[in-house]
């Protein structure tokens, strides 16, 4: 079986196992979505919204975001980790956004890989739920780590086994598969404990039949 057929097989199965896959993030616009897509790292989803369900009410546009201190900021997004660096990316991203985009959050790939702290997983999220446009496959630490146990890519690098995966999966289902295995890493394909007698993928799964 090619990779083609793999994922193809995969994808038709983790729809069935998994209906409702979806963004994890909640937001209501490009804006909240950016600022809760660079807050998720090395964070977990679930309390990146406990932060941003205060943070978006006290925060409502790219202007209060420059206007406060940065210290302010970073106390607020305190427990989502790596604060201060966060708080720093988020103040210059909507510097730039007031700046060069008249307080809108860009709409293309190269403009928003200009945004500090964004590369192209946060490019991908933002342009792909925002703005329904795919350019490419965002790559979290779900789908880093479910692609390589499936023995679907070779690389290690997030861009590398992005440039992979979209060689492999059809261009319609780029949207949908990190959702998939974002839905599947959190339910069956723990990162410490897989729950491999679980797995409706454990017959195409490289590390379970090696």
């Amino acid at each position: 079986m090619d990779l083609k057929e793999k994922v193809r097989i995969i994808i038709e199965r983790l729809k069935k196992e998994h209906p409702d896959a979806k963004i994890a993030l909640k937001f209501e616009n490009p804006l909240q979505l950016l600022v809760a897509t660079i807050l998720s790292a090395q964070c977990t989803d679930e309390r990146v919204n406990e932060v941003t369900e205060k943070l978006f009410k006290k925060y409502k546009s790219a202007e209060d975001f420059v206007k406060v201190s940065l210290e302010e900021l970073a106390e607020d997004i305190k427990s989502t980790g790596f604060y201060q660096q966060k708080a720093k990316y988020i103040q210059e991203s909507c510097k730039i956004i007031l700046e060069k985009y008249g307080g809108e959050v860009p709409r293309t790939m190269e403009e928003l890989l200009e945004l500090p702290g964004v590369a192209r997983k946060t490019a991908n999220i933002v342009l792909s739920n925002a703005y329904g446009i795919v350019e490419g496959i965002a790559v979290d630490t779900h789908v880093k780590r479910l692609s390589q146990r499936l023995g679907l890519v070779k690389s290690t690098q997030p861009e590398k086994i992005e440039k992979e995966l979209m060689e492999i999966v059809p261009k319609e289902d780029w949207f949908i598969f990190p959702f998939l295995l974002q839905a599947h890493g959190r339910k069956v394909c723990i990162a410490r404990k897989p729950k491999c007698e679980l797995c409706v993928l454990k017959d195409l799964c490289d590390a379970y039949t090696s």
